[in-house]
């Protein structure tokens, strides 16, 4: 009997253009990521990553393929239902935060529970767990323009989980940080993932960032052109076999920090 994934990608096609214009950005795709599993995808610039992230989230359609979300094929949705879908099942963390200045960070936190109707008990119970759990307790009554980069990120990362997503997708998530503050991030989406139980797909240029995934795959010209998983690899060995893959394909930056 077939294995049935959390996430399947399948035969995943995208194309933009115009008449006989036509550029595909992501060309017959597959993969899949299972439940709790904490997933990179690294490429260079153009080759195809946020675009499959951006279908992954909805935000994009696809030309062709299909996903599936526990069987549920998101191209046969309508806007509603996938704006839905989106609110219910995915959490987000952007690169550059996406915080509201005119919210404290708790408000912030607090926005996609309330956008979904949940209780305030309910809510100010679940704000204050994850904050224990990220060590953001003393930034809760600030605003986003009080807070350093590394605690802005740490805040987004509390917002993505509040609802219990099925899903964290991340774009790019230390790519405005320091390294320190990127150490920091890494390790709470290293808590998201073991301790909380979050699925954690990531796009990174970043080789350090993408030790943590468990698996890696590597994108050029829009195809699927390598898989690495860690298995039983050492930090070290794990991020030596991600550099040479990197320069085998002619990823970009992947010293970044």
């Amino acid at each position: 009997m077939a294995r049935n994934h959390f996430i399947e990608v399948k035969n995943l096609v995208k194309n933009y253009g115009m008449g006989n214009i036509k550029v595909t950005a992501v060309d017959n795709v597959s993969f899949y990521v299972d439940k709790g599993a904490f997933i990179g995808i690294m490429g260079a610039s153009g080759s195809g990553k946020t675009t499959i992230l951006n279908i992954l989230s909805t935000i994009d359609r696809m030309s062709g393929g299909q996903v599936l979300y526990d069987m549920a094929n998101i191209s046969q949705m309508t806007e509603e239902e996938l704006s839905d879908f989106r609110q219910e099942n995915l959490g987000f963390v952007f690169q550059d935060y996406n915080l509201l200045d005119t919210l404290s960070i708790e408000e912030n936190i607090m926005l996609p529970m309330a956008l979904c109707g949940r209780k305030k008990e309910e809510i100010e119970s679940k704000v204050k767990s994850i904050s224990e759990t990220l060590h953001i307790c003393d930034i809760l009554s600030k605003f986003p323009y009080e807070v350093s980069g590394g605690q802005k990120q740490r805040a987004a990362c509390a917002r993505a989980l509040v609802n219990n997503p099925k899903l964290i997708l991340a774009d790019e998530p230390t790519g405005a940080l320091d390294s320190n503050s990127s150490a920091m991030l890494l390790h709470t989406l290293q808590i998201m993932n073991k301790e909380l139980g979050a699925t954690i797909l990531m796009v990174t240029h970043d080789v350090f960032s993408a030790c943590y995934c468990e698996k890696i795959l590597f994108l050029n010209d829009g195809k699927i052109c390598s898989e690495l998983e860690r298995g039983n690899m050492g930090k070290k060995e794990y991020l030596n076999r991600i550099l040479d893959m990197q320069s085998k394909i002619g990823g970009d930056d992947i010293y970044a920090e």
